[in-house]
């Protein structure tokens, strides 16, 4: 019973926030309140969501302060030259923007932690797809998945998750399976490649003389030139100038430029008050000290970014006042973020408490047939896909995956095998409703959760897949 209520529930809250029913701050609440009066929990309802909040608390702090920190280090120009340098590589071509979307996340993946990397990559990227009325579920979905690969790393979580619960090596885990997930990211390559021709298609070829204007001057309604050089934007479809049609127009909807509405642009305006262009290097030392501590574990995270946060702070805006005006102008992404995650908790403390994701595991190892025995890494990496999306991280590795590799050790198949099967579902793992870093990636991107989903899912599936079938082609898995 507890196994189907569990199905239940994870498929009513899917379905009401992609059909857009509810919010998914209500739809993480409400239905797991709900069914846990169903399953006759409800009066341990409150332990549940205490116990969830208790074990998400930490990642919500830190998440508050992060988006904090990268929000100042935004407002103080920190990534500006990352912008030109990508806007200098995409030339405004939605294609070359989409690959980049994948690159930066990609490369920012490398820190191990995906909050990071989503408020780097949307912070850079976000100002460009809005200039250019690009689809921002191209720009979550793309970094989802080059993240969900990169995710991988024996310092990201699954990796040493997985040789933690199988008292394995992680670097034996992992770098066998390099050759299959640099297949699985040159796949997230090709994949932006073709979503970016797409858009290239939707949109017509783009062209961007100097996105980087000052925004007075982007206050000028701006007509088609046909690359005339003198800072207008243009726009050819078919290899004909549009004329600044107010639909297709990477600018405002009546051909002119956005200007107060158009939040996201105004990252990219060299005159903000808020620039400390003196302080660039103390800024960028601060933020390679803060994610080279990260990595090396010299303290806890949200204890790094509560840290980092007052440091830049201080540093950047001495006067209480300003402190004051840029914590308020952060505060909608902070509030709309942090309590995601809470909502989450409550999310994740029924299903825990009420034992339904015991009841669901046990149900999918159950339904293995015999048969399928000596392909059990197979089996296992499959599984990934559907499990580490509807439940977090450790209940699928400490809590799923030893019982799979009984089972396969039953018929030869050894830990290290169905260690590295285990990760194969990682790229999708990362758009699942129950990865805080998620909200961070949609909230920042003005993404409604639903949308994301609904385009993310099917790609992500097929670059897992494509993962598990080069580790079976290599012999790897």
């Amino acid at each position: 019973m507890l196994t189907i209520l569990g199905f239940a529930m994870i498929a009513t809250f899917l379905v009401l926030i992609m059909m857009k029913k509810m919010s998914p701050i209500a739809a993480l609440v409400l239905i797991p309140a709900l069914f846990c009066v169903f399953v006759g929990k409800g009066a341990k309802l409150g332990d549940y969501v205490l116990d969830g909040v208790t074990d998400l608390a930490p990642t919500a702090a830190m998440l508050m302060f992060a988006i904090v920190y990268f929000g100042v280090m935004i407002d103080v120009g920190l990534f500006d030259p990352i912008v030109r340098g990508i806007l200098k590589f995409c030339k405004a071509d939605p294609m070359r923007i989409v690959v980049g979307t994948a690159l930066l996340a990609a490369i920012v993946s490398l820190d191990g932690d995906g909050s990071t990397t989503f408020m780097i990559t949307v912070s850079a990227m976000y100002p460009l797809y809005k200039r250019l009325k690009m689809s921002l579920v191209v720009m979550t979905g793309v970094a989802a998945m080059a993240n969900g690969v990169m995710n991988t790393l024996p310092w990201g979580g699954p990796t040493a998750r997985a040789a933690t619960a199988l008292k394995l090596d992680a670097s034996d885990i992992f770098v066998p399976m390099i050759p299959a997930l640099l297949v699985g990211l040159a796949f997230v390559f090709v994949l932006s490649y073709v979503l970016g021709v797409r858009e290239r298609r939707r949109l017509g070829v783009l062209t961007l003389d100097d996105v980087l204007e000052e925004e007075k001057e982007s206050e000028t309604v701006l007509v088609g030139s046909g690359g005339s050089g003198d800072g207008k934007v243009s726009m050819r479809k078919g290899g004909t100038a549009a004329a600044g049609s107010g639909t297709d127009a990477p600018t405002g909807a009546t051909g002119t430029a956005a200007s107060g509405d158009d939040d996201g642009f105004q990252g990219l305006d060299p005159n903000r008050p808020t620039l400390r262009p003196k302080l660039y290097w103390f800024n960028a030392l601060l933020t390679v000290g803060l994610l080279t501590a990260m990595i090396m574990e010299w303290l806890p995270i949200p204890v790094l970014f509560l840290i980092g946060a007052a440091l830049v702070l201080s540093v950047n805006f001495p006067h209480i006042p300003d402190q004051k005006a840029r914590l308020a102008a952060h505060a909608d992404n902070v509030l709309n973020v942090s309590g995601m995650v809470f909502a989450a908790a409550v999310f994740t403390g029924v299903l825990q408490g009420t034992g339904m994701v015991d009841h669901m595991a046990r149900w999918m190892v159950d339904v293995i047939p015999g048969s399928m025995g000596p392909h059990m890494a197979l089996v296992t990496g499959i599984l990934s896909l559907p499990l580490t999306y509807f439940m977090s991280n450790d209940g699928f590795y400490f809590g799923v995956l030893p019982v799979l590799a009984e089972a396969g050790a039953a018929h030869g198949v050894t830990p290290l095998e169905m260690a590295r099967a285990s990760l194969v579902g990682q790229p999708l793992h990362m758009s699942s409703p129950l990865v805080p870093a998620v909200y961070v990636l949609v909230g920042m991107a003005k993404v409604e959760f639903g949308d994301h989903t609904r385009f993310v899912v099917k790609w992500a599936a097929l670059t897992c897949l494509v993962i598990l079938g080069a580790g079976m082609l290599f012999g790897i898995i």
